[in-house]
């Protein structure tokens, strides 16, 4: 359900209109694609590479096929190798891993914050005398 000015714009930044963006439903169908379109395809803080891995990612962990097809592809646009597209499936399903951990354990927020602190102050200490010692 897009607008023509909508259908316009979707086919000069995708080339046609993705059958699955006609099932966009009103009133959200402009809302939709527009974060689609400035989010995914905009020029952001990230680089389209980075874009492409982190929604790669995402998709892997929601286990999504279609999305996982279309990120994996549009990364390959920004020249990441196969190598690299596993590593982030990979870190996707770390996350999601120990995030079921953290979860099915409740594990304290509170307390996890302040490890987690910690931890990274540690890390930095150490990552900035291995500097030091370059």
């Amino acid at each position: 359900m897009t607008t023509d000015q909508m259908h316009q714009e979707i086919e000069e930044y995708l080339g046609r209109v993705p059958s699955w963006m006609e099932l966009l439903a009103e009133p959200a169908s402009e809302h939709s694609w527009g974060i689609f379109r400035d989010l995914g395809l905009g020029e952001t803080e990230l680089s389209p590479r980075e874009k492409a891995l982190i929604e790669l990612g995402a998709a892997a962990a929601m286990k999504c096929p279609y999305c996982t097809y279309f990120h994996k592809e549009e990364a390959r646009l920004s020249a990441v190798t196969d190598d690299e597209l596993e590593e982030a499936v990979n870190l996707a399903s770390v996350t999601s891993y120990f995030s079921t951990i953290l979860h099915g354990n409740e594990v304290d927020y509170d307390d996890f914050v302040a490890e987690t602190d910690e931890i990274m102050a540690y890390v930095g200490e150490q990552e900035s005398a291995a500097a030091a010692d370059d």
